[in-house]
């Protein structure tokens, strides 16, 4: 919705005599900006290429200014943890990411519809001000769940001065947002792969004091693992602790 919005914003910028100059052919391919006896709109063309960058950025901005990416490393590393190679399969994975993303980041798109769409759509508001709503509530979601010291870090490279949080320009809030999620993904992880750990070191120090040395212990440890995730509906467990670590 947040792109949709982008997008919006951007068609809602052309000005009128851009739009209507504005022409394609088909057959030999014809594109004409302006009109035929004036100077061409080059600020038309300026515009349509933004458009076609933010559409290449689209799946980025998505990944990287949502909880998507904490979400797919934790089950990246759920699946590692059982030592299980192509199972459940990537598209699963980033399949469930998705909605689990979709299902946190539901209430934030609700104020950015409320707050930016709605109005910009009533002609209430101009788009820089749509626009600035809608950075507004992510730059809330995303500070929300970023460390301070991460923020402090951009802060000080981009030797800004002290500045409120909401003040804070989205080119500061953006990587510390990454950083903070890559690492609170990475401590989830450390923490999904201690029980399996302790398995296989119990399944090899039991094979070599049988004198089974030659048997592999992931032969034992695998069933076990499963079994184990199995009892304690390991994947329930995962998916509520995810939610959970976004304050929901």
């Amino acid at each position: 919705m947040l792109i949709v919005l982008w997008l919006a914003l951007l068609f809602g910028a052309l000005p009128v005599s851009a739009q209507t100059n504005l022409a394609t052919g088909f057959g030999p391919l014809q594109i004409t900006l302006g009109s035929q006896n004036g100077a061409p709109d080059v600020d038309a063309g300026i515009k349509i290429l933004f458009f076609i960058t933010l559409v290449s950025l689209a799946p980025s901005l998505l990944l990287l200014m949502t909880c998507f990416t904490r979400v797919v490393i934790v089950l990246s590393f759920v699946r590692s943890a059982l030592q299980l190679q192509g199972t459940p399969a990537n598209q699963i994975i980033i399949g469930l990411s998705l909605f689990i993303s979709y299902f946190v980041m539901a209430p934030v798109w609700d104020n950015i519809n409320r707050d930016a769409i709605v109005p910009y759509q009533a002609h209430q508001i101009t788009g820089a001000q749509a626009l600035d709503q809608a950075s507004g509530h992510m730059r809330t979601f995303m500070l929300k769940q970023t460390r301070p010291k991460d923020v402090e870090l951009f802060v000080s490279m981009a030797k800004m001065p002290a500045t409120a949080p909401d003040q804070l320009p989205l080119r500061v809030v953006i990587p510390a947002f990454i950083i903070s999620e890559l690492r609170t993904a990475f401590q989830m992880g450390f923490l999904i792969f201690v029980p399996f750990i302790l398995i296989d070191l119990v399944v090899a120090t039991v094979l070599m004091s049988m004198g089974m040395m030659m048997m592999p212990p992931m032969t034992i440890s695998l069933p076990l693992k499963l079994l184990l995730f199995v009892l304690v509906d390991g994947w329930s467990l995962v998916i509520q602790s995810l939610v959970r670590s976004f304050g929901m």
